[in-house]
């Protein structure tokens, strides 16, 4: 058997060989992750075979089937071994762009657990079932442990030089090699499950890659016109893999409980409103509601229905009448999203994403420092979830997205003629949130099991009119708390004093100001702070990132690194600028530079260390004009 490459596990691995299983399961299942042109496979036909029944499996001619055989039991001393039998599973591959028509692209993979290697057979399957064998492309990958101690990965192949890539399915063999096995030999020594659920483990994959396609070329011209600051490429596609996950979601439940009318929505916090518009234009009824209109809402057109409005949990927001509620990185609405639909009506259903961490009347307390901070809240909106009366399910969306878990409630655990007790349940769960004082409570006794909330009757709070007391929707008007919003006077005096300290920390030996430029020393962003009076310190507390956000700010000044406040040396900028290679940087606009007045020409001893022409801000009146454009900030390292 050909060996075409192996590699060596690095130090001793405590995770083999149970490892090695987890990381071709990963191969297996999940192939995507890898070749970034695979939307996933679906895995079907699972059993165990013998050595007689693998050929069959491929062809019915006993000749073309022989070399297979031949690979597959390489290495097997004696003719009771070939009677063991072979894990079997055929899975079929999902491209992101279908480039085969009707044909099918098939693995059937044997897994021999006792000899530590698993063996790939493609096929090909016509429209009318005939299949044809790639038995060019047959490769193994094999754990080994070399002299009673390394372990190592070997990688053979039936025929390399009959090895056939189509860049898509089949790909080169050296990618196999340089790609493939080192990210199993890591995935083998990590051996660790995620805290979550697969991707699209609730859906059909390859509808959901289908439509997710046709989606996306569909609302692609998106980008070239988006309004917002934000960044058009992530908002957009984004928003088209959420909507491609709820309409196969959607499409699922039609088929399941035999529905023709397409279900109706409504998303609570939709933002740039493009979810809403998407959903809309593939036939489902409903609008977006959000407690500020963006730019980009006057685009989609009276199709669209958007509406600015604050949302408070209560009377006022139930929606009988819609199918699905939506929560899409909904903020403070999340943990109230899955009440509102429970109350709504006993058929409406929701989805929800979960991004920021918020509990029903204020932040999210940490309560558990087991679990990661994104899975405690996970668990937490499940737990609300669950005490609203529903069946909850979790999944993992394929977006470009760090929080990528969303929770779904299609059913409830209750029947409808028990409304009374599950709503009496989900006041008594959501008032245990909150202590009198108004603040979060730091955990739950309360739980969804059956009658055990129905003591203690003087406190319940049944009544709907105040199911949303003491909750707090966010401002209309977005309130900027990046310290770019403080007098400029306040913030001048705050970069002087703290430049000058750091200026008088280098002295020469006779106690005057250094001969050469002065780059000062450095301060901690602690010992800074102690350089300020308590009322400058209590302005800078109400401003996102404080006093370490003014520093920031004022790059032309300060260099923070490391939590440590330094002088910047825009000389050290200059040098860097002309050493760099990378060519894709785009150069600063010309209407950029000059704009602005230099700080070291009218505030250091020495001045500014570069001459007039070199700086890219202004050295005093007539050197200052006008800039061309709105005014964004400079990188420091673009700067000149």
């Amino acid at each position: 058997m050909p060996k075409l490459f192996d590699i060596k596990f690095p130090g001793e691995c405590k995770t083999l060989p149970e490892g090695f299983w987890s990381a071709v399961d990963v191969w297996i299942k999940k192939p995507h992750v890898v070749n970034k042109r695979l939307c996933g496979a679906k895995e079907t036909e699972s059993k165990d075979v013998g050595a007689e029944a693998v050929g069959p499996l491929l062809h019915p001619d006993p000749k073309e089937s022989s070399d297979v055989l031949s690979f597959l039991t390489s290495g097997v001393s004696s003719a009771h071994e070939t009677e063991k039998l072979w894990s079997s599973t055929v899975r079929t591959f999902i491209p992101k762009v279908n480039c085969y028509g009707s044909n099918v692209h098939k693995e059937v993979i044997l897994k021999d657990f006792d000899r530590q290697r698993v063996t790939f057979l493609p096929f090909e399957e016509d429209a009318e079932g005939q299949v044809s064998q790639k038995k060019g492309n047959v490769y193994q990958i094999q754990l080994l442990q070399q002299d009673g101690e390394e372990w190592a990965l070997e990688l053979h192949v039936l025929s390399p030089d009959d090895w056939f890539s189509d860049g898509l399915v089949y790909p080169k063999l050296p990618w196999l090699s340089r790609d493939l096995l080192p990210k199993l030999v890591r995935w083998a020594s990590e051996s660790r499950s995620s805290e979550f659920r697969s991707t699209l483990s609730l859906l059909p994959v390859e509808k959901y890659s289908l439509t997710y396609q046709q989606l996306k070329d569909k609302y692609k011209e998106m980008v070239k016109v988006w309004p917002e600051v934000t960044d058009p490429e992530k908002f957009v596609f984004e928003d088209v893999a959420i909507a491609t996950y709820l309409l196969v979601l959607w499409a699922e439940e039609r088929a399941e409980k035999s529905l023709t009318a397409r279900q109706s929505f409504v998303d609570l916090g939709c933002g740039n409103g493009l979810l809403v518009h998407i959903l809309c234009n593939e036939g489902h009824p409903g609008k977006g509601i959000d407690v500020r209109k963006r730019k980009i809402w006057d685009m989609y057109g009276p199709q669209t229905l958007l509406e600015e409005k604050a949302i408070t949990p209560g009377e006022c927001f139930l929606f009988p009448g819609t199918d699905w509620l939506i929560g899409n990185h909904s903020d403070e609405l999340t943990p109230w999203i899955p009440v509102i639909a429970a109350r709504s009506s006993y058929s409406c259903r929701y989805f929800v994403l979960p991004c920021c961490f918020f509990d029903f009347y204020g932040k999210y307390q940490r309560r558990q420092c087991k679990k990661s901070q994104y899975k405690e809240y996970i668990d937490f909106i499940t737990e609300v979830s669950q005490a609203s009366g529903f069946n909850t399910e979790e999944d993992c969306l394929r977006i470009p997205s760090t929080k990528r878990v969303c929770l779904v409630g299609k059913s409830r655990t209750y029947q409808l003629s028990d409304e009374a007790q599950a709503e009496h349940r989900r006041a008594r769960y959501v008032q245990s949130r909150q202590t009198p004082s108004g603040v979060t409570a730091q955990g739950s006794e309360v739980k969804n099991d059956g009658d055990s909330c129905h003591d203690n009757t003087d406190t319940d709070r049944t009544s709907g009119n105040d199911w949303g007391a003491g909750f707090q929707p966010r401002d209309r008007v977005e309130t900027v708390r990046n310290c770019a919003a403080l007098p400029r006077d306040f913030v001048d005096g705050v970069v002087l004093r703290v430049a000058n300290v750091l200026l008088r920390m280098t002295k020469d030996e006779d106690g005057g100001s250094p001969s050469a430029w002065n780059q000062g020393g450095s301060l901690s962003v602690r010992e800074v702070a102690e350089l300020l009076e308590q009322e400058t310190l209590q302005l800078l507390k109400k401003e996102c990132g404080g006093l370490q956000t003014l520093l920031k700010n004022n790059h032309q000044v300060f260099r923070v690194e490391g939590g440590r406040v330094y002088i910047r040396d825009w000389r050290v900028m200059s040098e860097r600028k002309t050493s760099r290679t990378n060519v894709k940087r785009k150069p600063v606009a010309l209407g950029a530079l000059k704009t602005r007045p230099c700080w070291f020409h009218a505030h250091h001893p020495h001045g500014c260390p570069l001459q007039a022409e070199q700086c890219a801000f202004a050295h005093g009146p007539d050197d200052l004009r006008p800039s061309t454009r709105p005014l964004k900030k400079i990188k420091s390292d673009d700067a000149l």
